[in-house]
């Protein structure tokens, strides 16, 4: 049985792939800051429920420790919790604002990757997957011809950057792993206020994709459902 552990995993696009693993036949272990509502989604799905804040190091610590103490070893790690922060033009963003989306999407990952590379490391075949965007894409926000490319804000854009960075760094630190981040695509979450142009079954599909690789699978990559993504 696959053990598969999705931060941000009580809605939007974590919850859809929670929903689609659990028929894939993975035990999920479903991980929400929430507690009522992680159970509460967990239990709807079928999947387990972890309480666990990717900003709080000692939260990331207990989740570790409860994957370990019940399982034993995690064979994917989705990281797909994510913020999008303030909305303000460039010239009128702040240094905090910036930090507070950068402590969940980027230092969010490096604490999850810390706390569970060790358990990902008795897995025969590790996988993880770190959820970006095409607004982490320098070649797709200034190609005029992508809607991306008309989105001008600062937090959120270099924060998905800095996730398709760490990604091929550990692909690059951990050969035995398969690291790659994937776009969703402009997805109805709350993260958009639900404007997205896609349904949640089509955004998490790439998600459930990419965590069902297998060893002989692509390592740091940056795929969309259509495809590579360039970087």
């Amino acid at each position: 049985m696959t053990i598969t552990l999705i931060t941000g995993g009580n809605k939007g696009l974590g919850f859809e792939t929670a929903r689609a693993l659990v028929e894939a036949g993975h035990t999920v272990y479903l991980g929400a800051r929430d507690p009522d509502r992680g159970s509460a989604a967990a239990a709807a799905l079928g999947a387990h429920h972890l309480t666990v804040d990717v900003t709080d190091d000692a939260s990331v610590a207990a989740a570790a420790a409860e994957i370990e103490a019940r399982e034993g070893h995690l064979d994917v790690l989705v990281n797909n919790a994510g913020i999008a922060g303030a909305l303000d033009a460039p010239r009128d963003t702040r240094a905090a604002q910036v930090r507070e989306v950068f402590e969940t999407n980027v230092l969010g990952i490096v604490r999850m990757m810390h706390a569970f590379i060790p358990l990902l490391e008795r897995s025969t075949a590790p996988v993880v997957v770190n959820v970006g965007s095409g607004m982490g894409s320098l070649a797709v926000t200034t190609d005029p011809t992508r809607f991306e490319s008309g989105l001008v804000n600062i937090a959120y854009p270099s924060s998905k950057t800095a996730v398709n960075m760490i990604t091929t760094q550990y692909a690059k630190a951990l050969p035995r792993f398969r690291v790659n981040v994937v776009d969703p695509g402009y997805t109805a979450t709350d993260l958009n206020g639900h404007r997205g142009t896609q349904s949640v079954a089509e955004g998490a599909a790439i998600i459930v994709r990419m965590a069902g690789i297998g060893a002989d699978g692509p390592t740091g990559s940056f795929v969309a459902a259509s495809g590579p993504v360039d970087w």
